[in-house]
């Protein structure tokens, strides 16, 4: 099992819905990565008085390939498409977390 952690930063004056990530991202990552091995999304929203951090995401998948083939698959386009739709972060980074 795989993780990939998605983390949205800003400050206080970006937009970030959490209701629509949380459901309709979430959902729509789902549609386009199950193929892959995407077996759930959880959203975490931290709390920080100075900026920084909006969201983090966790992706779960059966394997790293998996993430690596969602990531290069042409449905990627439409998961990074929708992201306007909640949030006008600039700034997103990814990472992976694999047990070991």
């Amino acid at each position: 099992m795989t993780k990939m952690i998605v983390v949205c930063t800003g400050d206080a004056n970006t937009k970030f819905d959490r209701d629509y990530y949380a459901n309709d991202h979430f959902n729509l990552a789902r549609s386009c990565w199950e193929e892959y091995g995407m077996q759930s999304a959880e959203a975490f929203f931290p709390y920080a008085e100075a900026d920084g951090w909006k969201s983090i995401g966790v992706y779960t998948f059966s394997s790293e390939q998996g993430v690596h083939d969602a990531l290069a698959s042409p449905k990627t386009q439409q998961v990074m498409d929708d992201v306007k739709n909640f949030t006008d972060a600039q700034v997103v980074l990814r990472s992976l977390f694999m047990a070991f």
